[in-house]
């Protein structure tokens, strides 16, 4: 008898669970499609690239001298005397490595700024959301490229890309 008790008991919890689940208001929302539409993108992406511009410019002169001198190398390399050829040489391997160092930490640095800007900007969305969910009542929240199905009355992208325009 206790067991059955115990048994029922956990049902009626399980069901008032489920019960309590179902009244959760839940909506979706494409932070992607968002993202991409928002005009602050465009106007980051050209703020970027003009931040980063002079260290482009100098790396491809850079690249371009290093080579010339790999093409003088190769074409004049035979012709040349052993100790031009070997200072060459050595100029060539040593302008190789600053520029293979002074390249990697170009996309570092570019890399970290871009996330921090994404950052940024899908923090804003992130509010949005916030706001429009509280505004409306809803409890739940899902990324739709979270979900396999849900209806479109629930989708709040729109009203969160007005918000974050």
């Amino acid at each position: 008898m206790k067991k059955w008790l115990y048994a029922a008991g956990l049902g009626l919890v399980m069901a008032s669970s489920a019960s309590v689940q179902a009244a959760d208001k839940i909506a979706i929302v494409n932070v992607a499609s968002i993202f991409q539409q928002m005009p602050a993108r465009e106007a980051v992406a050209k703020q970027l690239e003009n931040e980063f511009k002079s260290r482009a410019s100098d790396l491809q002169s850079q690249e371009r001298d290093l080579q010339t001198k790999m093409q003088r190398l190769q074409r004049d390399g035979s012709t040349m005397k052993a100790s031009d050829r070997s200072k060459l040489e050595k100029d060539v391997m040593a302008q190789r490595e600053a520029f293979s160092a002074k390249a990697q930490q170009f996309e570092q640095d570019n890399r970290r700024r871009q996330g921090e800007e994404r950052n940024k900007i899908l923090s804003r969305i992130q509010d949005a959301v916030k706001s429009v969910a509280s505004k409306e009542g809803y409890d739940v929240v899902i990324d739709a490229n979270a979900i396999a199905y849900a209806s479109n009355d629930k989708d709040i992208t729109a009203d969160v890309l007005k918000q974050v325009k």
